[in-house]
């Protein structure tokens, strides 16, 4: 997944289909046209080179 910072905006890429299918999924879960969208809320710490994972939590 190719994920871009510019300014505010973050833009992710995916780079295969299980990737965009994941993305997808995502995209679905967070956006909801009826009714109010969802948020990610980060949880515990990314540390590049110590702990490769980033967290996060749909609110």
């Amino acid at each position: 997944m190719k994920i871009e910072l510019e300014g505010t905006l973050i833009k992710m890429t995916p780079e295969n289909d299980k990737e965009r299918n994941e993305l997808n999924q995502l995209w679905t879960i967070l956006i909801d046209c009826v009714k109010e969208n969802k948020k990610l809320v980060p949880v515990g710490q990314y540390l590049p080179g110590i702990k490769e994972v980033a967290v996060f939590n749909i609110e």
